[in-house]
């Protein structure tokens, strides 16, 4: 038998508020190529993201990892914080 292991979708962002009880918010900035101008756009989205250590502070780059839902909105865990906030 042949092992499927699908490997987790990560991403790496920055900690943009954590006034939660072991949770934070993570703005995940990526380029876009305008179609018509060919410009590039930057666009960020926001993931809450669960922290069970509350370790992360505001301006940390963390990298994420997605995970079952946790609850309605947090389906990402904070794996490791590469880089910590001055």
């Amino acid at each position: 038998m042949s092992e499927n292991t699908k490997s987790k979708k990560t991403r790496t962002g920055s900690v943009v508020s954590n006034r939660m009880e072991k949770s934070v918010v993570v703005r995940v900035e990526r380029k876009v190529k305008h179609k018509l101008y060919g410009k590039y756009m930057k666009q960020s989205v926001k993931y809450l993201a669960d922290d069970p250590e509350n370790v992360c502070n505001i301006g940390d780059i963390v990298l994420i990892e997605e995970c079952r839902p946790l609850s309605k909105r947090k389906r990402w865990r904070v794996k490791t914080i590469l880089e910590q906030a001055v």
